[in-house]
C-alpha cells in the first residue's frame, strides 16, 4: 500500500452561501492529492503523457460526512492499495485540522495510449516506481 498526504486551505471562493466548502470542489481536492501522490512516485501527468500514456477518470465516488469551512486547513490522504493493471484505484480521506474525517472518496483512472485512445496496461516503468513505495 502507498499513502501520501498533502494539506490545502479552503479558499473563500470555494465556499457556498452556507459557508461550507462547495461540494463540487472535492473532485479538485482529490486531484490535488492524486497529483501530489504521483509526484511522490517520481512521476507527473506531464511525464506520463510524454511517454505516451494518459490517465482519464473512469469513475468517481464521493461521500460527504461533515462540512469543511472557509480557511480550514485540510489534509488530503491519498491511498493506493494495489498495483494497477489497466486501471488505477485511488482512495481519498479528507480531514480537518482537528483530525475529524470530513469526506471519503475514490477515483478509478484508466491507462490509455495517447496516440490511439485505446486502453492499455499500466506501463512497466510506472509499476516499478509504485512497487518501490509499497509497504
Amino acid at each position: 500500500m502507498f499513502v501520501s498526504e498533502i494539506t490545502l486551505r479552503v479558499r473563500y471562493a470555494e465556499t457556498d452561501q452556507m459557508g461550507f466548502a462547495y461540494y463540487g470542489n472535492y473532485a479538485q481536492y482529490y486531484e490535488v492529492g492524486r497529483a501530489d501522490a504521483m509526484r511522490q512516485l517520481g512521476m507527473t501527468y506531464r511525464k506520463m503523457e510524454e511517454k505516451g500514456v494518459i490517465m482519464p477518470i473512469a469513475t468517481m465516488n464521493c461521500k460527504y460526512i461533515r462540512p469543511a469551512f472557509y480557511d480550514d486547513l485540510l489534509t488530503v490522504k491519498t491511498i493506493v492499495k494495489e498495483i494497477p493493471g489497466s486501471r488505477m484505484h485511488f482512495i481519498y480521506e479528507i480531514y480537518n485540522e482537528k483530525g475529524t474525517l470530513l469526506n471519503i472518496g475514490e477515483t478509478v483512472l484508466a491507462f490509455v495510449k495517447k496516440g490511439t485512445g485505446r486502453p492499455c496496461g499500466a506501463p512497466d516503468w510506472f509499476v516499478e516506481k509504485l512497487r518501490e513505495k509499497f509497504n
